[in-house]
């Protein structure tokens, strides 16, 4: 599977043995096939047992329906996501600061392009509301990483800054969709526009280390 196995998938049972976990595993990547192959709304509880080579009854011990299939996928696809932040968290001391937003940036942008599944879930109209609030967590947690960057390079702590790095996480967020939801390889020019806006808006708030 492309994205990471989800951590707080809602499952009916969660898997102890390892046999059990390689089985929800495999279930995972079967949905994650027809979720690229044919798009979410073929996306069933009996398509997806069938894909993996399993009972109908044996997929609904771990997850009930599709909703519950989906919404696993997305936590996978977003966890994947926070372990690239942690990353750049880690090396935040050796970013330099007139890189910076290019470097983020761009690695988001090809995370973008490698992951079909994400982009054919997260592109669509298929979110419960479930998924939809662990994707608002999943933006908080965002935010705090990037300011602990910001942080990192020697930016100033405040009041303001956890509202900085909020504003800019949603907006890179809403633009890297719209720079991929008609090309899989991303519209450059707006990704272009995307670094330029938040490099002038992190300058405007005088985050700029001296």
């Amino acid at each position: 599977m492309t994205a990471q196995s989800p951590v707080a998938a809602p499952l009916r049972n969660r898997p102890q043995q390892a046999r059990s976990r390689a089985r929800l595993e495999n279930v995972l990547v079967a949905a994650e096939r027809l979720l690229i192959r044919e798009g979410a709304d073929t996306l069933t509880t009996t398509r997806v047992a069938a894909e993996a080579g399993i009972s109908v009854g044996s997929l609904y011990h771990y997850l009930p329906d599709r909703d519950a299939i989906l919404h696993a996928l997305a936590l996978g696809y977003l966890a994947g996501f926070e372990a690239q932040m942690e990353s750049f968290v880690e090396s935040a001391p050796t970013l330099d600061w007139d890189g910076l937003v290019e470097t983020v940036i761009d690695a988001y942008a090809e995370s973008f392009r490698s992951q079909a599944g994400y982009r054919a879930l997260f592109l669509g109209r298929h979110l419960s509301e479930q998924t939809r609030a662990a994707d608002r967590a999943h933006n908080q947690t965002m935010a705090a990483g990037l300011r602990e960057i910001l942080l990192a390079t020697g930016v100033p702590d405040s009041d303001r800054l956890p509202t900085i790095c909020r504003t800019v996480q949603l907006t890179a967020d809403a633009l890297m969709v719209e720079a991929f939801r008609d090309d899989p390889a991303g519209d450059d020019a707006m990704l272009t526009e995307c670094k330029r806006m938040i490099r002038s808006y992190l300058d405007d708030a005088g985050l700029r280390p001296s």
